[in-house]
């Protein structure tokens, strides 16, 4: 699963003033980041605001993404949920036959036992005609997935390759790089500890930041992965401002502000999100213009 190691990064998706999908921006966005070194595409997660998002708009996303992409990168598409059937039915009929794997998030809302989190995924695994990755993100689901259900997933599908593991929790981390099956992939998915993730022998990071600094985020990434701590590190302290900036907030108001100083798509979200106050706009087009 070598195609889901390094920088992937969690695609917005970006709006024009009329909350419609501006298309034409999102095509900016990925050849930006096809051109920085990004080295995989998310479409459609959580940072996507995949909660807003109609069934017909996702299909034309996975469209356009392809048609820009053309077969240079992996592409993951975020498939999940807290209804089960629906994920599965979504994962059975949905034209997968340009996607790489599926990046699945927990269950939000319900907060199912360690029990349910396991048939949930068993259920996923067994619909997927591609490799998954699960996502675990208990800030947002309201419940964690334990390190015990993940590598239980793990070991008993062949098909379950990863975790994007975004608790936040250095030590669970550590328990799943601990016992891990050996080509099992821990995958940061918080931007503040991806550095010291990678370093500690995880696969990198799926990201918010790095679609909007690519260049300096999958450099970071690469010499983690090499296992060059100073040379990495300086470029982690140059970024942590941007990192805490962008979501001090609101995911992705944040990231929507930075992609809107660099001139690739517009600050719009859809509620019940708002873009960015003033003064946030401020301290981030000020970072980025000494950067």
């Amino acid at each position: 699963m070598q195609k889901f190691v390094g920088l992937g990064v969690a695609l917005v998706t970006p709006f024009k003033d009329d909350l419609s999908v501006d298309f034409e921006a999102l095509e900016r966005l990925v050849q930006y980041n096809i051109e920085n070194g990004t080295n995989y595409l998310v479409i459609n997660g959580t940072t996507g605001e995949s909660a807003t998002i109609t069934k017909e708009e996702k299909v034309e996303i996975i469209k356009v993404v392809a048609q820009v992409n053309k077969g240079r990168l992996p592409l993951v598409l975020g498939v999940g949920g807290n209804n089960t059937q629906n994920v599965v039915e979504e994962l059975k009929t949905l034209d997968m036959s340009v996607i790489d794997g599926i990046l699945s998030v927990a269950p939000y809302y319900s907060k199912p036992t360690q029990e349910g989190f396991y048939q949930h995924f068993k259920a996923v695994a067994l619909a997927s005609p591609k490799p998954v990755i699960l996502y675990n993100v208990p800030g947002r689901t309201a419940k964690n997935m334990s390190p015990e259900t993940t590598l239980r997933l793990a070991k008993d599908f062949d098909n379950v390759v990863g975790v994007k593991e975004a608790g936040n929790n250095q030590q669970q981390y550590y328990a799943l790089l601990k016992d891990k099956p050996k080509d099992f992939l821990i995958i940061s998915g918080d931007d503040d500890l991806a550095l010291g993730v990678t370093l500690a022998g995880g696969a990198g990071v799926i990201s918010v930041i790095g679609q909007g600094l690519p260049k300096e985020f999958s450099t970071m990434i690469s010499l983690g992965l090499e296992g060059k701590n100073k040379e990495a590190y300086d470029i982690h302290y140059k970024l942590m401002n941007i990192v805490d900036y962008i979501f001090e907030e609101n995911n992705p108001a944040g990231i929507k502000s930075v992609l809107k100083k660099l001139n690739i798509t517009s600050d719009k979200v859809r509620l019940p999100l708002v873009s960015a106050s003033e003064g946030l706009q401020n301290k981030i087009s000020q970072f980025i213009d000494v950067l």
